[in-house]
C-alpha cells in the first residue's frame, strides 16, 4: 500500500493503544516534533485516510455532552506497520534556516552569524532541557509508558547528543567569526585547518 511515512506514524501511535482524534493528536506532535514534525491538521486528516484504508477504526462515543471520535487499530494496519518497519528508512532531509544562512554570510555581517548561531544554541539549549525532563520521568516511574521506555530512551540519547553537538559547534562557530576581520575573503584560516585536518585523519582511520 502507497501511504506517506506520516501515516505510518499515525499508525505506530495507535499500536500503542486507542485514542480519541484530540489525544492522538496531541500526543503525536509532542513525540514526534523532534523527529517528525507536522501540524495538526495534518495529522487529523491522516487519522481519517487510515479509515479509509481500513488500517483503523474510528467509533463515535460521548464525553460531558461532546462528542468524540476514538481511532483504534486494526489487523490490516498492524500488517501494514510490520511491513513498513521492515522497510529501509528514506534519506534524512535536513532543513537548517541557520546553515543556509552561513553559507551566504559573505553578503551581510559579522553580527548575522553570530545572531544566527546563538537563536540555534538557544533552541538546542530549550530542545534539551525539554529531554532533560523527559528523562528524568523515565527514571522516577518510567514515563507514561514504561514498557516502551527502552526505545524512548535510545530516541532521547540520540536528541541529547546531537543537542549537545549543536551546542559546541555553535561556540565554535562565535570564536572563529569574531576573530575574521570581516565576513567577506577570509580564506580558511589556521585554526579551520587544524579542524579540517583533523577529521580528515580521523576518517582514514577508521
Amino acid at each position: 500500500m502507497d501511504l506517506p511515512t506520516t501515516s505510518y506514524a499515525v499508525l505506530g501511535m495507535l499500536a500503542v493503544k486507542p485514542w480519541t482524534g484530540y489525544e492522538l493528536t496531541q500526543q503525536l506532535r509532542r513525540s514526534l516534533d523532534y523527529c517528525w514534525p507536522k501540524t495538526a491538521s495534518v495529522l487529523y486528516d491522516e487519522q481519517r485516510r487510515l479509515v479509509r484504508h481500513g488500517l483503523a477504526t474510528a467509533t463515535d462515543e460521548r464525553a460531558g455532552g461532546r462528542k468524540r471520535t476514538r481511532y483504534a487499530i486494526t489487523d490490516e494496519g498492524r500488517a501494514a506497520l510490520r511491513a513498513w518497519l521492515a522497510t529501509a528508512p528514506e534519506d534524512p532531509k535536513l532543513e537548517l534556516d541557520v546553515m543556509l544562512r552561513l553559507l551566504y554570510a559573505d553578503h551581510g555581517s559579522a553580527d548575522d552569524i553570530l545572531r544566527s548561531v546563538g537563536a540555534f544554541r538557544s533552541w538546542a539549549e530549550a530542545r534539551y532541557q525539554q529531554g532533560v525532563d523527559m528523562f528524568e520521568g523515565y527514571l522516577d516511574d518510567g514515563g507514561p509508558f514504561p514498557e516502551r521506555a527502552h526505545l524512548n530512551s535510545l530516541f532521547g540519547l540520540f536528541y541529547a547528543e546531537l543537542f549537545d553537538l549543536v551546542d559546541r559547534w555553535t561556540q565554535l562557530v562565535e570564536d572563529e567569526v569574531r576573530s575574521w576581520p570581516s565576513t567577506v575573503g577570509v580564506g580558511m584560516t589556521a585554526e579551520e585547518r587544524r579542524r579540517v585536518e583533523d577529521v580528515v585523519s580521523r576518517a582514514r582511520g577508521r
